[in-house]
């Protein structure tokens, strides 16, 4: 009887047998990395935040809305003994009004407001500590903020513009809810009228509690807070909000804005960064420092992609986001002296009486025929804290009349 020979190993049956691992693996590693699982719904009381859970009946409508399940806790997961939590990871300078609006719409979502300041601009200059030396302004709402100055780290060497800016958005979440927080003690006592002190070790998250990551003028509706507290969401959400100019008065024309973000705790080496979730890129954890830890990270860059592939969706209509909404002209003229790009940075843009005709009539600064808005007079659609207090926020409601809505013009 002839004997039977195997096929000798070539280099196609070495690449067959590579794609049949390789997808066994992805399948597997799919699987295991997958958010979902068995669990029970979190309807629980509401929280701090104070929103009301409601009915099993009327979480599913609202996870259904949006394509969602209601969430669940897998066993071994969540905070036993308190429902889901929402943290506001919000990004301000020296907004003022807009932070006090942004705490006024959102209060009774949010279970707490991280705010993180620095002492330096993004161009390493010195500047005041605005909010911390604002800190009475804000009273109503202290009982939620958990406010943090920025700790520059010692070898910490910026060699581009955007480095301090990521130094401080990451802060939001390294410095005060991660690894690297300065947690005090459970006996503390705490005064509100002071800002500082270190994170309350109660008030640190839990698994899968809503981080919410955004500029200050970024703001989430209370609805869209809702949803996510009650909801089974994508690690990487992007909440696309409506998006104005000027004032509420001008929407611009085409997509809605790309931010807020949305993810949640995952564990200190496992939560996505506020960086890399709004730039959507990176991993989970950010991104590795060491030689070994950079080559593995270019190894698994496929698995990595893919991950935030199954894991990134869309929210539509999530928000509102105002640009270039100035209550001064001077805040305006040091936006116009501030632009990087150099045809921009020009006298000729800023001229105040040229910059007031075309903030009057929602016409773009720079007369760029991509960027068109239309105005809407008397919108309704806008943070409630708007409509209560209209004499006070006229500039973000009407840009009409000679001074354009500014306080300082006419000089």
């Amino acid at each position: 009887m002839r004997r039977l020979v195997p096929a000798p190993f070539g280099p196609g049956r070495a690449v067959r047998t590579f794609i049949i691992v390789l997808a066994g693996f992805i399948v597997t590693w799919c699987l295991w990395s997958s958010d979902a699982g068995p669990g029970v719904y979190d309807l629980g009381p509401a929280g701090n935040g104070g929103s009301d859970t409601g009915s099993v009946a009327a979480v599913e409508a609202v996870c259904k809305a949006h394509g969602w399940r209601p969430f669940v806790s897998r066993p071994g997961h969540g905070s036993p003994g308190r429902p889901r939590r929402i943290y506001d990871l919000c990004m301000v300078n020296a907004e003022l009004d807009w932070l006090e609006i942004r705490l006024n719409t959102t209060f009774h979502e949010v279970d707490y407001f991280v705010i993180v300041e620095g002492a330096k601009t993004f161009t390493g200059l010195d500047k005041p500590l605005t909010i911390r030396d604002n800190w009475g302004r804000f009273a109503p709402y202290h009982q939620k903020m958990l406010y943090h100055e920025l700790q520059y780290p010692a070898n910490f060497n910026p060699r581009r513009a955007w480095d301090r800016e990521d130094l401080q958005r990451n802060a939001m979440f390294l410095q005060v809810l991660g690894p690297g927080a300065t947690v005090a003690s459970r006996d503390a006592r705490f005064d509100h009228s002071t800002p500082g002190g270190g994170t309350p070790v109660d008030a640190l998250p839990g698994q899968h509690d809503v981080l919410v990551v955004a500029d200050v003028d970024e703001i989430p509706r209370p609805e869209t807070l809702r949803a996510l507290r009650l909801c089974q969401f994508p690690r990487r959400l992007t909440l696309r909000s409506q998006f104005y100019y000027y004032s509420f008065q001008f929407r611009h024309q085409g997509p809605e804005w790309p931010h807020p973000q949305a993810t949640f705790y995952d564990g200190p080496g496992n939560t996505v960064l506020p960086v890399n979730l709004r730039n959507g890129d990176g991993r989970r954890g950010g991104d590795a420092t060491s030689l070994l830890g950079r080559v593995f990270q270019l190894i698994f860059s496929p698995f990595t992609a893919l991950a935030r592939y199954r894991d990134t969706a869309d929210m539509p209509n999530a928000g509102w986001h105002c640009s270039s909404c100035y209550a001064t002209m001077g805040e305006l003229m040091h936006k116009l002296e501030s632009v990087s790009h150099v045809w921009m940075n020009h006298e000729f843009f800023r001229n105040r009486e040229r910059a007031a005709h075309h903030v009057r009539l929602g016409l773009d600064l720079w007369d760029r025929k991509s960027e068109v808005y239309d105005r809407i007079a008397n919108n309704p659609d806008v943070p409630s804290f708007l409509l209560e207090q209209p004499d006070r926020y006229r500039y973000l409601m009407n840009r009409d009349g000679e001074s354009a809505g500014f306080a300082d013009y006419p000089p």
